[in-house]
């Protein structure tokens, strides 16, 4: 008998197809905050946190996502080329981690991740996605309920490198307002429990 944490997982996942979806709108809006003038910090934070999420997101795909297809389809042109688009990707990043956000080709090959990610997440949203709506669709809750236990253990290690990057990705006038509103709210809890209401 399943765990109450696995049946809630099951009730609360989305469904495979809409955790693909939901990876590739944070990639994609990550990377329109990329911007060639923006301060090296941010440009390092902006690539740390689109490069963990790609590689946790090609990890899933290819240990649940990728295998189901196989399995129900016997194999496409889409399918074979999706690990190979994900190692080019894994190269892409490696060379990211190597360099500086200062070094001349940064940008370039920024952007050259970018446009892989782009065509990839394309014949993904086109091809991959509706197929396995249809020939998957009595399994979608359960693989979507697989993929993020799986998710949460490739993650975990990693929760307080992806918090510090996403804070330090964000805009100097956003990071002051969510402090802001922070200390607010911190104030008005505070308040409101020392208030006695007549």
């Amino acid at each position: 008998m399943a765990s109450l944490t696995e049946q809630w997982t099951e009730k609360l996942s989305p469904t495979v197809t809409n955790m693909i979806r939901m990876d590739h709108t944070h990639v994609l809006a990550t990377f329109h905050k990329y911007e060639i003038g923006t301060s090296p910090k941010t440009k390092q934070a902006l690539v740390n946190t689109i490069c963990l999420a790609l590689e946790i997101h090609a990890q899933l795909e290819e240990e649940i996502f990728y295998p189901a297809m196989r399995n129900a389809t016997g194999g496409s042109d889409v399918l074979d080329k999706s690990q190979p688009e994900h190692d080019g990707m894994r190269e892409l990043i490696a060379r990211l981690r190597s360099m500086q956000p200062t070094d001349l080709d940064y940008d370039q090959t920024f952007f050259q991740l970018m446009r892989e990610v782009i065509h990839h997440v394309a014949d993904e949203e086109a091809v991959l996605l509706p197929q396995a709506e249809h020939l998957l669709a009595d399994r979608l809750g359960e693989l979507g309920a697989e993929m993020t236990r799986r998710r949460l253990q490739l993650a975990a290690p990693r929760a307080g490198e992806s918090a510090y990057n996403t804070l330090r990705g964000r805009p100097v006038t956003t990071a002051l307002v969510a402090a802001s509103a922070l200390l607010a709210g911190t104030y008005f809890m505070r308040s409101g429990k020392s208030t006695r209401w007549h």
